[in-house]
């Protein structure tokens, strides 16, 4: 496989520090082409969970398989398909990561639970970090938050809580299963009407169940249009024929995810919409 060009630059962060999460984490900052020619330009931006898998091939859990979101989200600025804007990836505790992308302790096995704590963490400490050091756009219809499998479950989860903060989703194969799919009595709950844009995908070949996993997210789907949201208006959902639950799998789906969030003057989303009724 050829190396792709890096269009824009990465910045890592190793000065920040939480105190919610206890410990330093390495921020990993895409800054778009042009960043540094337009000193006055401000720019949307992106929150992404797991930036181990998002943006280096050294980094990932799976050896040379990442998103390769920064060289993505470089070509598409560079044809107006994409909004320029700047990605921030906030590294996993390492061990803490289930417990930190999980909204509720599991029963079957006692663990999980602090996804409250780490969206502290991005809304009180992540969030002001970037905005004084970098030219963002400020509310939520310029912030995005995005993840995958619990990275994923933590977006939506943090996208109902904080609809005031984070106006455009990206929920990639979401683990709808934790806690016996605890997020779809959350989002049923919800009484505010803020509906941020939601980009929702799942792999129809993931995992050992993966019919299972298929209707789980067609729940989360169904669950999203009764509570107001309008399918291809601020509600995308695909189901990949092919995908797996893998890096490569979303990285193949996220030009198209980029594009429907934070679209340029010359997109196109060329993914069908699927609103098949759940067998």
């Amino acid at each position: 496989m050829m190396a792709r060009t890096l269009n824009g630059k990465l910045h890592k962060r190793a000065d920040f520090t939480s105190r919610i999460l206890a410990g330093s984490r390495e921020l990993v900052v895409y800054l778009p082409p042009g960043y540094d020619e337009e000193p006055a330009r401000r720019y949307p931006v992106m929150y992404l969970h797991d930036a181990q898998n998002v943006f280096e091939a050294q980094t990932a859990f799976v050896p040379g398989q990442y998103w390769e979101l920064g060289e993505t989200a470089g070509e598409l600025i560079l044809e107006a398909r994409v909004a320029p804007l700047i990605l921030v990836g906030i590294p996993h505790g390492g061990e803490r990561r289930v417990d930190e992308f999980t909204p509720s302790r599991n029963p079957q096995n006692n663990y999980g639970g602090q996804a409250a704590l780490y969206g502290r963490m991005l809304v009180e400490e992540v969030l002001p970090f970037i905005g004084h050091q970098y030219r963002v756009m400020s509310g939520a219809k310029h912030t995005g938050l995005g993840g995958s499998s619990l990275g994923g479950l933590v977006t939506i989860y943090l996208g109902i809580q904080y609809p005031q903060v984070f106006g455009k989703l990206a929920v990639m194969s979401p683990s709808v299963w934790w806690d016996y799919r605890m997020i779809l009595r959350k989002i049923v709950a919800v009484t505010h009407g803020q509906r941020p844009r939601v980009w929702l995908d799942v792999g129809c070949q993931e995992g050992s169940q993966p019919r299972v996993t298929l209707r789980d997210v067609r729940l989360l789907r169904d669950v999203l249009v009764r509570k107001g949201w309008r399918p291809g208006l601020n509600l995308f959902y695909y189901e990949d024929p092919e995908g797996t639950h893998e890096e490569r799998a979303w990285a193949a789906r996220s030009p198209h995810m980029l594009q429907f969030l934070f679209p340029g003057a010359a997109a196109r989303t060329e993914l069908p919409l699927v609103l098949d009724a759940v067998m």
